[in-house]
């Protein structure tokens, strides 16, 4: 099964802040400067993704728009001084095309540079806006639901394996926005099936082999993975050891289950970049 690709999934914010940033900035005489931050690692589909987005509202890196990239590598601790060093730059806007926590970081260096995200988990709970219709002050984006989506993963597991009598979900600690919304949603979930849920952490790349460790010994009969930078640049690996383990899983994205993984259900993620290309230039088209 495939990543769901229904534009069901995309809320686009609206109010003033929609409007900024390129096309009012592209009339001061530089080329205006897009900031790119990332909590993953260095995706060139990805990225290629974004600047289509860009070139559809007429924006053509290298020409009259440039990019500074800004990519964590999973470690999202340096997201604070990631976003610092786009304010430093005097960027026209900074862009978080998929990171809660990269958003997060862009909007607390700056209050006057506008800031553009997309975001899996509610980003009005997530504390980056004040509400849809008015998001308010610098910052504005595009809501996919991602981490929200974690009670449907798990219905559909349960139909996969209705014998399965325990299911595991493996969070990131350390994208703490997304893991909580998931394990909220997750374990309500399991309450109308009557089963049980093993929440396992991963922080880091090593954390991922302990995790399944822990899976095995706790003898989970199925898993569900979070939404995260960390484990779509892991997912091979996530794969690989879920099918050593014989152990059913659904993913948050495509890009799993096309690395090998049994299934997946959730956004585009190549989508989702293209969006925030388009919206970062205001415009109302997106």
């Amino acid at each position: 099964m495939s990543a769901l690709r229904r534009r069901d999934f995309i809320t686009l914010l609206g109010g003033a802040a929609a409007a900024w940033p390129l096309a009012a900035r592209a009339q001061q005489p530089a080329v205006p400067v897009v900031g790119f931050v990332n909590a993953g690692s260095s995706d060139a589909p990805l990225a290629a993704a974004f600047r289509k987005g860009l070139n559809e509202t007429g924006y053509v890196e290298g020409q009259n728009v440039a990019i500074e990239y800004r990519w964590a590598n999973n470690e999202n601790n340096r997201l604070p001084e990631l976003a610092a060093d786009l304010v430093r730059r005097q960027v026209a806007v900074i862009v978080s095309p998929v990171s809660t926590a990269a958003a997060l970081a862009a909007k607390a260096a700056t209050t006057t540079i506008p800031v553009v995200f997309s975001a899996g988990a509610d980003p009005v709970q997530a504390g980056l806006v004040a509400s849809f219709n008015r998001p308010g002050g610098n910052v504005t984006g595009v809501h996919f639901l991602a981490a929200a989506l974690g009670a449907k993963r798990l219905g559909l597991l349960h139909e996969l394996r209705p014998e399965a009598a325990r299911f595991a979900l493996l969070v990131n600690p350390n994208n703490p926005v997304s893991a909580e919304t998931m394990i909220k949603d997750v374990t309500a979930a399991a309450l109308t099936i009557e089963r049980p849920v093993e929440v396992i952490a991963a922080g880091s790349y090593r954390d991922i082999d302990t995790a399944f460790a822990a899976l095995a010994q706790k003898r989970a009969d199925a898993l569900l993975v979070m939404p995260d930078p960390m484990f779509l640049t892991r997912r091979v690996q996530l794969a690989t050891l879920a099918t050593r383990h014989a152990l059913p899983a659904i993913y948050p994205l495509r890009e799993f289950a096309e690395a090998g993984g049994l299934m997946s259900y959730g956004s585009n993620q190549t989508e989702r970049f293209r969006q925030v290309g388009i919206y970062t230039t205001g415009s109302k088209t997106a």
